[in-house]
């Protein structure tokens, strides 16, 4: 079942997701079970959020534990939560391979 994976990731600044996704980007849009990924500043300058949906939580626990958690700057922890989803819809694809 695809889930929502909300982090919340106090300490963190926009260099530092930044930084994070350019290392890890490339990786977890091969990872198997992604689906997307959104984050933004938390208000009042409480750190970072982001959200992911996965095919399934174990996929997403794998990733976090070979990718991100290694990646991590010293004291920065994210405090993960996970939903299960009833529904996930996505846009439907262009066909960027043909021209008029």
């Amino acid at each position: 079942m695809a889930v929502l994976i909300t982090a919340e990731v106090r300490g963190q600044t926009e260099q530092g997701y930044d930084g994070m996704l350019a290392v890890l980007g490339n990786a977890i849009r091969r990872a198997p079970g992604f689906v997307f990924h959104a984050a933004h500043p938390v208000a009042g300058g409480g750190g970072w959020r982001s959200f992911e949906v996965w095919h399934s939580q174990a996929e997403a626990n794998r990733f976090f534990a070979r990718h991100i958690a290694p990646n991590l700057p010293p004291g920065v922890r994210p405090k993960r939560s996970v939903q299960e989803l009833h529904s996930v819809l996505t846009a439907v694809a262009a066909d960027v391979g043909s021209q008029p």
